[in-house]
């Protein structure tokens, strides 16, 4: 059972979901596929004929008239085939490794692609734990899988396959008692399969609590520590590392089955043609080189059928991972093409309702109207909403009701087009250094910007600090690079702001890591770039209110006042106050007028 304050989960993909995509993973590299096929296959063709050679000698020593020269050759041929096989085999593991690692990479970015295309909604739903062992573990798991797992399991079923023929050409009897070991080999391989998805789907669910639970633990340490929450964080680890190890214990138990079982079972055959051979050779009815051969023949079956036995709990945790993995993609905002051009710049939202948590609006029948080229100001209490409200404006998530529309289309499907290019921008507090060239963190904003553009966008923003970089624009950044201090990694952000040509800018007090002087320089720059663009600030300081066309007051999810800084300040409602109390208890309503 779940606990009570247990984030919610992404979904998990059906397994003909997994089939299907697993199938597309072959398809989009098919070539490579079919080069590993006929490397595989004629592998194990170079190692049956070993044993059949083995077979002739022996019928010739055993008949009496063989020479040295014809043993010799013989076993020559006997020798080239196992080079062959050898040769054969190393290729079909070198082009279905290459094989892996094509496909990996493409499963790597779709990963990413799916993660940044979640609603802000299901990422705060699901937690951090969650998401990040999806991306990290569970690609982890299917990496392996794609590496080493699938090539070896496929070339050692091609072995399988061209074995069990061999022995039925080599002599029919020894083919039928070669199967005595299969039915109990599929009973143990069905028995496990029935239960390893659920299990290891657990495991892996049971991994993100613990992830989940250490992440959240460590972010919140100071507030652990404040309001002496460290009992109950423990006894929430405690119970969710119990949950790891039990599904843990799960896994184990079916592979303490799996694996004994099948040992005895892929022996057997080696052991009932040897006394079976053995007899039918004392009655006469086979030649003593057929049964070495069937022997030989049903040893070979050791090798491939151990490989694939010991492979199966890979490729079923890998499975369970491929699942959880593809989930993400089911609800990740598709890339959309054909999305309309919009008749203009205006934004409106209409009737707009929104929750984090299923009945409870943080949002609540929201209606705005902002003119292009206006520069509005959202201000409001800490809690009231809006944060929320930019993230709906600038399409990273939608509405739970209501719309918000961009010239008559809605802005999040404009967000997720191919063709319309970046309309509206959020610019928050948060700002990333992605490890790379300071080139690859500015033209990701614009891919067919020069260095002269590049550089214009940095000088803008005031990064007068690119021209002491030891490789200008090839400088390697973030981490194990050049280190960035928050006011330059802010500036960054900006600069590549500048380079998105928005044509509406939402900021979040985006200059607010820059010391004072830095910060105005910045505001002044950005001042410039953005004269003919429509500016939403969410403003935590009354300054950036006074400054703008019009100012809307959120309380509690609603938006109380709307209306120009001198107009809601001679109202004397909740923005009246707000601004008293900016400029302390004894500022009077003339005054902040006058201010």
């Amino acid at each position: 059972m779940s606990r009570p304050n247990e984030p919610w989960r992404l979904p998990v993909a059906d397994r003909a979901t997994v089939r299907r995509a697993g199938l597309a993973l072959i398809k989009a590299d098919w070539r490579s596929m079919v080069v590993v096929v006929l490397l595989a296959g004629l592998a194990a063709v170079a190692g049956l004929a070993g044993p059949w050679l083995l077979g002739r000698i022996v019928n010739r020593v055993e008949a009496g008239h063989a020479s040295t020269s014809a043993i010799d050759q013989l076993a020559l041929g006997v020798l080239a085939c196992a080079v062959a096989q050898l040769v054969l085999t190393r290729f079909a593991l070198n082009h279905s490794h290459r094989f892996g690692e094509r496909a990996l990479a493409r499963l790597r970015e779709e990963v990413v692609d799916r993660a940044l295309a979640l609603p802000a909604r299901v990422v705060e739903q699901a937690g951090t734990g969650e998401l990040m062992t999806r991306a990290s573990m569970d690609v982890g798991t299917v990496a392996g899988t794609l590496r080493t797992a699938i090539p070896d399991v496929f070339i050692a079923a091609m072995q399988l396959l061209f074995v069990f023929v061999a022995v039925f050409v080599l002599h029919p009897l020894l083919g039928l008692w070669a199967l005595v070991g299969m039915p109990l080999v599929w009973w143990a391989a069905h028995w496990y399969l029935a239960r390893a998805r659920t299990a290891y789907l657990a495991e892996g669910e049971a991994a993100s609590s613990v992830a989940e639970i250490v992440a959240t633990t460590a972010e919140g340490a100071r507030t652990v520590e404040v309001f002496g929450l460290r009992r109950r964080r423990v006894r929430d680890a405690d119970e969710a590392i119990g949950q790891a190890y039990g599904a843990a214990r799960r896994t184990l138990f079916l592979r303490t089955v799996l694996f004994p079982v099948t040992e005895f079972a892929h022996s057997l055959p080696v052991a009932v043609t040897l006394l079976v051979g053995g007899y039918a050779y004392l009655d006469g009815s086979i030649s003593l080189g057929v049964v070495v051969a069937g022997s030989l023949y049903m040893w070979q079956l050791v090798d491939p059928l151990d490989r694939v036995l010991m492979w199966m709990e890979q490729l079923q945790r890998s499975g369970a991972a491929f699942a959880r993995i593809k989930g993400i993609g089911m609800v990740a905002a598709e890339r959309r093409s054909g999305v309309p051009a919009p008749a203009d710049d205006r934004i409106e939202v209409r009737a707009v309702h929104y929750s984090y948590v299923d009945g409870h609006d943080v949002l609540k029948d929201v209606d705005l109207t902002v003119r292009p080229g206006e520069r509005l100001a959202l201000v409001g209490a800490s809690g009231a909403g809006k944060t929320t409200l930019g993230k709906l404006l600038s399409g990273a998530d939608t509405p739970r009701t209501g719309s918000v529309v961009v010239g008559g289309v809605p802005v999040a499907d404009l967000a997720a087009a191919d063709e319309l290019g970046n309309r509206v921008v959020l610019v928050t507090q948060e700002h990333h250094v992605f490890i790379g060239s300071l080139r690859d963190n500015l033209t990701m904003a614009a891919p067919e910007a020069d260095d002269e553009r590049l550089l214009e966008a940095l000088a803008v923003v005031g990064a007068d600090w690119v021209k002491d970089l030891p490789d200008g624009l090839d400088t390697q950044v973030g981490s194990g690079g050049e280190e960035l201090d928050a006011a330059q990694a802010q500036q960054l952000s900006l600069a590549r702001v500048e380079l998105a040509d928005p044509h509406t800018l939402i900021l979040d007090e985006a200059t607010s890591l820059l010391d004072p002087a830095t910060a105005r320089h910045a505001e002044r720059a950005m001042a410039a770039v953005r004269a003919d663009r429509t500016v939403i600030a969410i403003a935590h300081r009354l300054q950036t209110a006074r400054d703008a066309d019009r100012v809307a007051v959120v309380e509690d999810g609603r938006i109380v006042e709307l209306g120009s800084h001198d107009e809601l300040v001679a109202a004397g409602g909740p923005y009246a106050a707000l601004w008293c109390s900016w400029h302390g208890r004894g500022a009077t309503v003339d005054e902040g007028r006058a201010g």
